[in-house]
């Protein structure tokens, strides 16, 4: 792509770069949903892309997709992903002109961008210079204070002691949230323990322990402004989004606009983030997030400097294509769109389908993709996904498996086509949230537009209602697919029966008698909705299936062990901390079931543990008495 040379003497000095460049070579510095995305709109403009990939990525979707891809490292992000110094050699070797980063990863590191330049590579996102003053929340506040925008007090100083931070919160009063990692100390009691447990994640994720501590806004809403600037000094706002709905202090279901909200606080937060953004000299797409409090007050929490995971659902509203503006904004062109030609239209819904089990507090789960379905993409329906029937939901990374983006003509029209598209998703394999997703969307609190950040917790009990018996033809669906597994497993193709007990939820369902013929059947059979069941396992395997079975603590999901606080022969009280768990970016400390003690620990530092795979045996002491005796 050529841009015709053009100059401004009054914003050249501002934005060095704002003369021709060509972008014909884009490599995506990342993997999954991300990375096809960014490619369909780098084919659709002519752009040849490049692909980067790990060894546990070899066969994924995004290497198809692209025109080169380039091997770059292991699974563990921190050696392929997380490498500057492997993608920019790709990026040199492929001829790469830019270097689009997605989200996450390198996309908001100050040294890669800084190190592109340097290259002489277009690095598709803003400044290295807004990235660090976003990047350092002191300074970020200080700016947008400076700035006029709204911001909510805290402390954000250089002193990083446990001593100071915990008396900065006293002072701020809690409950106070503790960042990055996102931790919530109610009381004085439990601030240091969500301080460490903050600092190690943010290391873990960002390499950065420094933390901020600001009051906490009970029940607020989390509205979020998509914002653009260009070379040439324009800034415009594609108006905002409302991420409310959050498990685990993350995203969920997203939609735009914000329901509820005038046109006059519409205006306002659109204002206030393109401030922020030209108080940085923004350059691209970013996104400033708020805090809103139930009077529609809100306050700046953070400025992501690079494309949001929610960005299609502004995209919906506003007929963009928000990857073709920073391609061609990047390469120096002026904007697509001023403000006065941006113009909202309808409503749009992201639900975010993910492998993770939502009835055992959202873990994240990994495994293959044994069948998907989908429903049909069409102009107001898109699949956002990096993953096909027959892929791996890898552990080492996020466990998002696709992104579903709705668009109707209003509110009630866009909710009315989400729950239609996610009845016609059939997933096979792995445990995913598609019905908890059914269930939020047709919350009548949720169809009002009462969206708070709380609003799982609130309305926990209509989530997760009591699992009721299955129909008949549940069960015979569910016996007729386990027998045509059996006999296709074993190539066996005589007519014959089968008893089998299922359980489904709390209740067991004995011996459902079947005679069936499997070339008379169609193994991928769904109706509207699902039900899960599964065969338990026979009491003579169950006494020799490993140290869980006999009591002790298992893996709850697959990841990679990252403290062990226990040995052999130690005495824990249950609920004692015995393990802390990583995966899919996410903490998890493993804790004892019940009193007694460690007779052995099976996984060290470091390791990789399966799902369900016992960590330690656990050994009540009246047990280890009686043995002895």
């Amino acid at each position: 792509m050529w841009v015709r040379y053009t100059i401004n003497i009054l914003t050249h000095h501002m934005f060095p770069f704002a003369g021709v460049a060509r972008i014909e070579k884009v490599l995506i510095a990342n993997r999954g949903e991300i990375a096809c995305r960014v490619m369909r709109t780098a084919k659709k403009m002519g752009v040849r892309s490049v692909a980067v990939y790990s060894d546990a990525d070899r066969h994924s979707m995004h290497v198809a997709m692209a025109d080169e891809a380039y091997h770059i490292g292991p699974a563990a992000s921190q050696q392929s992903y997380l490498s500057m110094e492997k993608v920019l050699e790709v990026a040199k070797k492929s001829g790469s002109h830019a270097v689009h980063p997605g989200y996450g990863f390198l996309s908001e590191n100050t040294e890669f961008a800084e190190a592109c330049k340097e290259a002489g590579i277009i690095f598709i996102g803003p400044p290295s210079s807004a990235i660090r003053d976003m990047g350092i929340k002191s300074t970020s506040k200080h700016i947008m204070s400076a700035a006029g925008v709204p911001i909510i007090g805290g402390y954000h100083g250089d002193d990083q002691s446990n001593k100071r931070l915990q008396a900065e919160a006293a002072k701020i009063g809690y409950p106070v949230m503790i960042k990055a990692g996102m931790r919530i100390a109610r009381s004085e009691k439990d601030f240091i323990e969500q301080l460490e447990s903050a600092r190690r994640e943010a290391t873990k994720s960002f390499n950065d322990d420094v933390m901020l501590v600001e009051k906490f806004v009970e029940d607020p809403r989390h509205v979020e402004v998509q914002v653009f600037g260009d070379m040439h000094g324009n800034a415009v706002y594609l108006f905002e989004r409302d991420c409310s709905v959050q498990r685990r202090h993350q995203k969920i279901i997203e939609e735009a606009p914000g329901p509820g909200i005038s046109a006059e606080v519409r205006r306002k937060l659109g204002e206030a983030a393109v401030r922020a953004a030209k108080a940085v000299d923004y350059v691209g797409a970013g996104t400033v997030e708020f805090i809103m409090d139930a009077e529609h007050n809100f306050y700046f929490m953070e400025m992501n400097t690079r494309l949001q995971v929610e960005h299609p659902v502004s995209e919906m509203i506003t007929g963009t294509d928000l990857v073709e503006w920073q391609l061609r904004v990047a390469a120096g062109e002026r904007l697509p769109l001023l403000q006065d030609d941006i113009i909202l239209k309808g409503h749009s819904f992201e639900a975010r389908i993910y492998a993770e089990d939502p009835n055992n507090d959202f873990l994240p789960g990994a495994g293959p993709l044994l069948h998907l379905s989908t429903p049909e993409a069409d102009e107001n329906t898109r699949i956002e996904t990096g993953v096909r029937e027959g892929d791996e939901v890898s552990a080492h990374y996020d466990p998002m498996i696709a992104k579903l983006v709705v668009w109707g003509e209003d509110r009630a029209a866009a909710l009315k086509k989400l729950r239609y598209c996610l009845r016609q998703y059939n997933i096979v394999g792995l445990n995913t949230n598609i019905d908890f997703l059914l269930s939020l969307s047709s919350h009548p609190e949720f169809e009002a537009g009462n969206v708070t950040t709380s609003f799982i917790p609130q309305h926990y009990a209509d989530l997760f209602p009591a699992p009721s018996a299955p129909s008949g033809a549940t069960l015979c669906q569910a016996a007729l697919g386990l027998v045509l597994r059996e006999r296709i497993a074993a190539q066996d193709r005589h007519t014959g029966q089968h008893r089998a007990p299922f359980h489904h939820g709390n209740n067991q369902h004995k011996h459902a008698l079947l005679s069936v013929r499997p070339k008379a059947f169609n193994p991928r059979v769904f109706q509207e909705g699902s039900a899960e069941v599964s065969v338990p396992v026979p009491k003579y395997l169950a006494g020799v299936s490993g140290a869980g079975a006999q009591g002790g603590a298992v893996a709850p999901m697959t990841g990679t062990i990252e403290k062990v606080f226990v040995k052999a022969g130690d005495t824990v009280e249950a609920g004692d901390p015995l393990m802390v768990m990583i995966a899919m970016k996410m903490e998890h400390t493993i804790r004892a079931p019940k009193s007694g003690v460690i007779k052995r620990v099976f996984f060290s530092e470091g390791s990789q543990a399966n799902r369900h795979a016992a960590l330690v045996e656990l050994e009540e002491e009246e047990e280890e008495e009686a043995a002895a005796q």
